[in-house]
């Protein structure tokens, strides 16, 4: 996907050996910032799709637990990995449509519950926690709940790998797709789902339906949600791997039913689990 602009965390993940299940920042680094980033007369990539569906406005009449919500949402999207900061509070606060107060209210309760950690100073600010709390055991969740957000999850998917199979691809977004698919198949155990999750995310970018990625990131953060209460299986991200590679490949290639089918047969695999999780 591509860079951010100033929404956007101050610190970008790389690839690493999936052993060693850490990455750095390139911006806030060893007591430094990146010179360019706010220097005046230095333009700022636009933001991605991805970040518009997370950073949109909330509603006003619930305005403090909306953004408490979307910083969740962004959190369990991977969209501000463990260890990065989050946008300045002006930022925030412009995108979501709310009060610096509201801003600065969410982030208190998120800070308090253990997801956020605020640090003064010249190189301080917001960080997502690292690591960030694991949701409480769930109980049974009703088996029309886990239809609904599931089915909903096929459709949507499916939908997206289809449009983007048939779109008349970049070069650019070509290759930023295939990136996506290398950083997910070479992240660590511990970073896997945010990976997994952002490349799922590229897909749905890659159909070139705004809409569809906030439906997308809406969905996923609530399928994640219960993904993270479970472990993560070494033998399923081998079969997840291939998979992907299957999916990304089709989409390139231009083969929308190919596409689709191997969406399928990924989503399958991980309903089944949730299902016997969940039940």
């Amino acid at each position: 996907m591509h860079n951010a602009g100033s929404i956007a965390p101050t610190r970008r993940a790389r690839p690493r050996n999936r052993s060693s299940g850490r990455h750095r920042s390139c911006v806030v680094r060893a007591g430094r910032r990146c010179p360019a980033r706010g220097r005046p007369g230095v333009a700022e990539p636009a933001l991605t799709e991805v970040q518009r569906a997370v950073y949109r406005p909330v509603r006003h009449g619930n305005a403090l637990e909306d953004t408490v919500a979307r910083l969740v949402q962004t959190i369990r999207l991977g969209i501000v990995a463990p260890g990065e900061t989050l946008p300045p509070e002006r930022e925030l606060a412009g995108r979501y449509g709310v009060s610096r107060d509201t801003v600065r209210e969410a982030i208190r309760e998120l800070a308090d519950a253990g997801y956020l950690v605020r640090r003064r100073g010249r190189y301080g600010g917001t960080f997502v926690a690292d690591p960030v709390p694991r949701p409480a055991e769930l109980g049974p969740v009703p088996p029309a709940e886990i239809d609904d957000v599931l089915g909903l999850r096929r459709v949507l998917e499916c939908g997206a790998a289809r449009a983007a199979a048939g779109r008349a691809l970049t070069a650019e977004d070509r290759d930023a797709l295939w990136a996506r698919y290398e950083q997910t198949s070479a992240a660590s155990e511990a970073d896997y789902r945010r990976f997994d999750t952002l490349l799922h995310l590229a897909i749905a970018e890659a159909a070139g339906i705004p809409s569809l990625v906030a439906l997308v990131a809406e969905n996923r953060a609530r399928v994640n949600a219960w993904l993270d209460t479970f472990p993560l299986l070494p033998r399923n991200i081998e079969h997840s791997d291939a998979q992907h590679e299957q999916i990304v490949s089709a989409i390139l290639a231009g083969r929308a039913d190919a596409a689709q089918e191997a969406v399928l047969a990924h989503l399958a695999g991980s309903e089944a689990l949730l299902r016997g999780f969940l039940a």
